[in-house]
C-alpha cells in the first residue's frame, strides 16, 4: 500500500524565533564581507586615479568607482535593514520571555496564596492571646516567688548605709582589745632567740712552747738507719 500510495512526509518544524535571529544574523555577516571586498576595490580605484592625468582613461577608472561605490551603498541598505529586522525579532523574544516569567510568578503567588489560607484555617489568634497572657502571668508569679525566697529576716528595711557608717566612727576608741585576747602570731614584739653557743672563759688563755721532741725523735731513726 505505501508503494502504491507513498508515505506521508513528516512535517518540518517551524522555524523559531531563535532560528530566525540566526538566519539574519548570518546574512548580515555575508552582506557585510561583500561590502569589505568593495572597499578594497574603491581602494584600489582611488590610488589609479591619483596616478593618472585628466583624460579618457581616468574618466573611464572613475566611473568604474562610481558604479562600485553604487553597490556598496546598496548592501548597506540590505546590511541595516536585516539588522533592523534582527533586533525587532530579538525584542519580541525578550518581550515574549518576560511574559512566561510573570506568568510563572503570578502562579507561584497564587499557590502560595492558596496554601497560606489553607495553613491560617488551623490558625486561632485568640488563643495565641491567651497563651501570651497566661505566660505573661506565670512570669509575674515567678518573679514573686523569689522575691519571696530572697526576704530578708530580722533586719530594720529602713536602714540608710550613710548612718551606719556615722555609727561606726563614732565607736571610736570603744572597740579595745584586751592583750591576752590578741593570738600570739599578731603580736609586733620579736621572740627571743635561745642562746646556744656555750660562754666564753674569763681567764687568759696560756700560750705554751711547742716541744721539740718529734724532731730529735725523726733524727734518731735517721742516724739509726745508716748504720
Amino acid at each position: 500500500m505505501n508503494r502504491i500510495f507513498g508515505m506521508s512526509k513528516a512535517k518540518a518544524p517551524k522555524p523559531t524565533l531563535d532560528d530566525a535571529i540566526t538566519s539574519t544574523d548570518s546574512r548580515v555577516g555575508a552582506v557585510e564581507v561583500k561590502i569589505k571586498k568593495l572597499d578594497g576595490e574603491l581602494a584600489r580605484f582611488r590610488d589609479q586615479m591619483k596616478k593618472m592625468r585628466d583624460g579618457p582613461g581616468k574618466n573611464a577608472v572613475k566611473q568604474r568607482a562610481l558604479r562600485v561605490l553604487q553597490q556598496k551603498k546598496m548592501y548597506e541598505a540590505q546590511r541595516d535593514q536585516l539588522m533592523q529586522q534582527s533586533f525587532n525579532m530579538e525584542s519580541a523574544v525578550f518581550a515574549t520571555e518576560n511574559i512566561k516569567n510573570t506568568m510563572s510568578t503570578m502562579q507561584a503567588m497564587q499557590d502560595s496564596n492558596k496554601e497560606m489560607k489553607k495553613q491560617y484555617k488551623n490558625v486561632d489568634i485568640d488563643k495565641i492571646y491567651d497563651m501570651q497572657d497566661e505566660m505573661a502571668e506565670l512570669l509575674e508569679q515567678a518573679n514573686e516567688v523569689q522575691e519571696l525566697m530572697g526576704r530578708s529576716y530580722n533586719l530594720p528595711e529602713d536602714l540608710d548605709e550613710q548612718d551606719l557608717e556615722a555609727e561606726l566612727d563614732a565607736l571610736g576608741d570603744d572597740l579595745v582589745f584586751e592583750e591576752n585576747d590578741v593570738p600570739s602570731y599578731l603580736n609586733d614584739a620579736e621572740p627571743e632567740m635561745p642562746d646556744l653557743l656555750p660562754d666564753a672563759p674569763d681567764g687568759a688563755i696560756s700560750h705554751q712552747p711547742v716541744s721539740d721532741k718529734p724532731a730529735e725523735t725523726h733524727a734518731t731513726a735517721e742516724h739509726a738507719m745508716r748504720m
